[in-house]
Formats: C-alpha cells, structure tokens, sequence
C-alpha cells in the first residue's frame, strides 16, 4: 500500500490528535489540519492531498457541505468522520460524493483500510470519468463528420464513400482533427449553421 498524503478536519484537537498519529503510525503524511469545512476546502484546494478526512459537525460550513465542493471540483476524495450513524446522514454523505464513512470511536483497523478504499474508488471513479468525456467527444466527432459527409454529398453529388475520403483528405493535407474538418464544412456548407 502506498503513502498517503492526508489533509485532517476535525473541530475537536483530542481526537484530531488521535487520528494523526493514527495515520502517521501507519506511514502517512498529514499535510494539513484544520477544524472548520471552509478551511478544508481552501486547504484541500491548495495542497492536493489524496484523502481529505473530515468531521460532519464542525463551525461554518459542515463536513457534508466542504464534502460537496470537494466533489464538485474533482479536488479530492472525501471520508467522512462522525458520532452519528443515522440514514440521513449516510444518505446526505452519499449524495455529497463522500467515498467512506466512519463513525467515532475511531480505531486504527477500521479507519486505515477505509482511507485506502475511499482513495482507490477515487481513482476508478477519475478514470471512468475520463473514459466518459472520451467517449463523449468520439461520438460529438462521428456525428460531425457524419453531418459533413451529408452536406458533401449533396453539394458535389458524392457517394458516402467518397465524402468520407474527402474529409479524411483535408485533414491529413491541413494536419488537422477530422472533427475540425468536419467544423469547418459544416460552417461553410450548412446554412442552418
């Protein structure tokens, strides 16, 4: 397992001080504590670190809230620490994006695997994101170019083929992305556009 690099969020300085040596004990770096949301998310946005553990009950802005900016802004993953267990925390937890819940008493066995677990589905989560945009810019690009070869086809009575090959032409002569050619025909071709 790989050293993690922590940023900790607890209003109460025992048990923040508990937790640290926690963490630290098992090799990860504390790159920051603070005891209020807001100064979790200003820290988190500032450090990087690749765990942010924060309380829900804190002053200003709570655990849940800081929670969903963090999410929203892909800044980090989130576990969630408090005394309460009810569903409606949980399910406000869930909604915010937190990847882990513990509730206090804290221990050792139960919070250094949670941290592990909340930081890899972290990462499946970015690389599905990531193959999603992907995903989503190759069919913005088919549909492009499949609306360009519709309006080459009609200007200069090509077959589908041969409006194919006439973008796939232009764009390796200008050194260009086939969706770029197919912009640009739809520009000057379409008078919808």
């Amino acid at each position: 397992m790989r050293q993690l690099r922590v940023l900790l969020a607890e209003d109460e300085p025992i048990t923040q001080l508990d937790i640290k040596e926690m963490l630290e004990e098992e090799g990860f770096i504390v790159v920051g504590e603070c005891g209020d949301g807001q100064s979790a998310v200003n820290l988190a946005k500032a450090l990087k670190p690749d765990l942010v553990i924060m309380d829900i009950k804190m002053p200003g802005m709570n655990g849940i809230e800081a929670a969903e900016v963090l999410g929203r802004e892909k800044v980090a993953p989130v576990l969630l620490l408090t005394a309460y267990s009810s569903p409606e925390f949980v399910n406000r937890a869930g909604a915010a994006g937190v990847l882990a819940y513990l509730v206090k008493p804290v221990t050792k066995n139960s919070l250094i695997p949670a941290c592990h677990i909340a930081v890899g589905r972290y990462e499946e989560f970015s690389v599905l994101r990531e193959e999603n945009a992907n995903l989503q810019d190759a069919l913005e690009a088919r549909k492009l170019i499949e609306r360009a070869k519709g309006l080459l086809q009609k200007k200069y009575l090509l077959n589908e083929e041969r409006a194919f090959k006439k973008i796939r032409q232009i764009s390796m002569d200008q050194n260009k992305s086939m969706k770029e050619v197919a912009k640009a025909i739809i520009l000057s071709l379409d008078s919808k556009a």
